[in-house]
């Protein structure tokens, strides 16, 4: 899963290069409805590590930023919106 969601990403920043801004938000709209679902997003940098978990929900990129954003539910449920660098972030679908 991993591999095919780098692939997609790599793949999305090559096209988003040679399209004009309305293909690209069609573009960026279809990743969107491909990430939607249950995910555990994890952000690793040296030792700090720190997972979300994303239920019925989506995470979306900004390959040109360079972040994923997504809403994340704290222990007493509460939304909260978290942004994270795409490349020191893992995404892993939950079955």
């Amino acid at each position: 899963m991993r591999l095919v969601l780098i692939a997609v990403v790599a793949f999305t920043v090559m096209l988003l290069g040679g399209c004009s801004e309305e293909q690209q938000n069609k573009l960026t709209r279809l990743g969107v409805s491909w990430l939607e679902g249950d995910y555990t997003v994890t952000f690793v940098e040296g030792s700090h590590v720190r997972s979300w978990k994303v239920l019925d929900g989506k995470v979306t990129s900004d390959p040109a930023k360079g972040y994923y954003y997504f809403w994340a539910r704290d222990t007493n449920g509460k939304k909260y919106y978290v942004q994270t660098p795409i490349i020191r972030t893992y995404i892993e679908e939950i079955h």
